[in-house]
C-alpha cells in the first residue's frame, strides 16, 4: 500500500470514528436539553470533508512521493486533534450546540484559543495535499474551508456568547 494511501485510510477511519462520537455526544447533549445552532450548514461541512479526501485519492497518483515533513506538521496536527477531543470530552460534537447553564469550555487549547479545532483543521486541509505535492487541491480547499469557517465560526460565537452570559442581539 503506498503513504499516500495509507494516510489516507487513517483519514477516513479518524472521520468515521469521530462521527460515531460526535452523534453520540449530539444525542446525549440534545437529551440534556442542549440546544442546536446552525444545522442548516452541516452538510457543507460534511460535503466539504468528502471531497477534500475524495480529490486528494483521485488526483494524487497513488506513487507520489511524500514530504516527510509536511507529513510530520499533519501528524502534530493529529495529537492536537486528540488534545481538543479529550478537552472537550462529552461536549464535543461535529455540530454546534449551546449548553445551557455551562460555560464554555477554557481549559487546554481553548485557554489561548476559542476555536482551536477549526484551526487545526485548516492546517489539516493545508498540510495533507502539500505533502503529496498537490497545493492547487491546499489552495482550493482552504479557501473553501475558510468560506464554510467563516460562517461556522460566527454561529459558534453566539452559542458560546449565549452559554457565558453575554447574549448577542
Amino acid at each position: 500500500m503506498s503513504i499516500l494511501y495509507a494516510v489516507l485510510l487513517f483519514v477516513v477511519a479518524q472521520r468515521l470514528v469521530e462521527l460515531v462520537i460526535a452523534k453520540r455526544n449530539t444525542a446525549a447533549l440534545i437529551a440534556d436539553g442542549g440546544i442546536e445552532h446552525g444545522a442548516a450548514h452541516y452538510p457543507l461541512i460534511v460535503l466539504l470533508h468528502l471531497c477534500w479526501i475524495a480529490s486528494l485519492a483521485y488526483f494524487i497518483p497513488a506513487d507520489q512521493p511524500a514530504v516527510w515533513s509536511l507529513l510530520g506538521v499533519f501528524a502534530v496536527l493529529q495529537g492536537l486533534r486528540v488534545w481538543v477531543l479529550v478537552t472537550l470530552g462529552r461536549r464535543w460534537t461535529t455540530r454546534v450546540i449551546e449548553i445551557p447553564g455551562e460555560p464554555p469550555v477554557a481549559t487546554g487549547l481553548y485557554r489561548w484559543v476559542r476555536h482551536p479545532n477549526y484551526l487545526i483543521v485548516a492546517g489539516e486541509i493545508l498540510m495533507l495535499p502539500l505533502a503529496f505535492g498537490a497545493w492547487e487541491i491546499a489552495v482550493i480547499f482552504s479557501v473553501l474551508n475558510g468560506m464554510v469557517l467563516w460562517h461556522r465560526i460566527r454561529v459558534e460565537n453566539v452559542a458560546l456568547d449565549n452559554m457565558a452570559g453575554t447574549i448577542n442581539e
